[in-house]
């Protein structure tokens, strides 16, 4: 058996909330993330090419990550407000991880979010694209990773 790495706090606290909360409620919950979610920032707006696409949704899904002054990363999603299953994954993913380090984003569970007990509310391709914004994410992270050691070499 493997060691499954704990959640980050934050994203605990919302697998918790889905889990504990009758049906009706984790829609709703869903929805209120998918409503808390920002605007892309104004220099993305102007600059799609910095947006990585997620193919394997459905709806058309972007999302772009930075690395902030502190060291965290910060994330960005661009998600049509048409479709508010997806939007609300973005909206969760950025309330529990934005700022998190990159190592912490890259520990999380591939799978977490069969735990928050929307199986029962949608279908597993929609649910599967939780797992595809996560996967796309952690390759954008693990990328920015990997050419910041790779200046770091060169610099040295």
């Amino acid at each position: 058996m493997t060691d499954v790495a704990p959640l980050p706090e934050k994203l605990q606290n919302i697998v918790n909330l889905f889990r504990s909360a009758p049906k009706p409620l984790r829609l709703q919950a869903l929805l209120e993330y998918s409503r808390k979610l920002p605007p892309l920032p104004e220099k993305y707006v102007e600059h799609p090419e910095f947006l990585q696409p997620v193919p394997e949704c459905a709806s058309p899904f972007f999302l772009v990550t930075e690395q902030n002054e502190q060291g965290g990363v910060n994330l960005y999603f661009k998600v049509p407000e048409e479709a508010p299953t997806v939007r609300g994954y973005a909206g969760i993913l950025r309330e529990a991880l934005n700022g998190e380090s990159p190592e912490t984003i890259l520990k999380v569970p591939d799978q977490f979010y069969m735990d928050m007990g929307l199986s029962e509310l949608i279908t597993p391709m929609r649910l599967r694209g939780m797992g595809a914004i996560l996967m796309r994410l952690k390759n954008d992270v693990r990328e920015h990773l990997e050419a910041g050691q790779e200046a770091t070499q060169e610099g040295a």
